[in-house]
C-alpha cells in the first residue's frame, strides 16, 4: 500500500515537472506541453488503475489551486478554458495506455506504443476536441481542425514512451508495473 502511494505521487509528480517545460501556445488557446507524455508514461508504466489514480492525483493538486499546469496554470478556473476537454481526458488516456500494456502481450515497447497512441492520442483527442467545441462555440469539425498542429509532437511523444518504457523493462523489470 505505501509504495503504492509512492508510485502514485512519484508520477503525479513527474506530470508536474514535465510542465516546466516552456509551452508554446497556438491560436486556438491550447498550449503544446510536454505533461501528455508524463500522463501516457503514467498508464504504461504504472498500468491503468495506479496511472489514472496519478492523474487524479495532479489533477486534484491543480483544482486546489497549486499552479502545476504548463504555463504555471492551477485552480478551477482551468475548467473554463479551452484546455478542459484535454483535462478531462488525462486521467482517461492514462487508463487506456495502461489497459493496452496490461492486456496486449506484444513487446512492451509497442504494446506502450499503442496505448499511447490509444490514450493520449485518440481518447485525449477525442475529449479535447468535444471541450474546445463547446468552450470555443466551434463544430466538431472545426475544433478538430484546430487540434491537428497537435498531431505530430504527441506522435513523438508516443514513441518516447514506447521507448522510455520499453528502456525501463529492460533495466528495471520489477518497476513496469504494468506487466505483472
Amino acid at each position: 500500500m505505501e509504495r503504492s502511494v509512492t508510485q502514485i505521487a512519484l508520477f503525479a509528480a513527474l506530470i508536474a515537472v514535465l510542465g516546466l517545460v516552456p509551452q508554446i501556445t497556438l491560436i486556438s488557446g491550447v498550449p503544446i506541453t510536454a505533461q501528455s507524455l508524463g500522463v501516457m508514461l503514467c498508464g504504461t508504466v504504472l498500468g491503468a488503475r495506479k496511472g489514472a489514480l496519478a492523474v487524479l492525483l495532479f489533477l486534484l493538486l491543480v483544482m486546489l489551486g497549486l499552479p502545476l499546469l504548463s504555463g504555471g496554470r492551477g485552480g478551477i478556473g482551468v475548467l473554463a478554458g479551452p484546455t478542459v476537454g484535454f483535462i478531462v481526458g488525462f486521467p482517461v488516456a492514462a487508463f487506456l495506455a495502461g489497459l493496452v500494456v496490461e492486456k496486449w502481450r506484444a513487446p512492451v515497447g509497442v504494446a506502450a506504443f499503442a496505448g499511447s497512441v490509444l490514450g493520449g492520442i485518440v481518447a485525449m483527442y477525442a475529449c479535447g476536441t468535444v471541450g474546445m467545441a463547446l468552450v470555443l462555440d466551434k463544430t466538431l469539425p472545426a475544433a478538430a481542425l484546430l487540434n491537428t498542429p497537435f498531431l505530430a509532437g504527441d506522435l513523438i511523444k508516443t514513441v518516447l514512451a514506447g521507448l522510455i518504457t520499453n528502456g525501463l523493462a529492460r533495466v528495471r523489470p520489477g518497476a513496469l508495473l504494468s506487466r505483472p
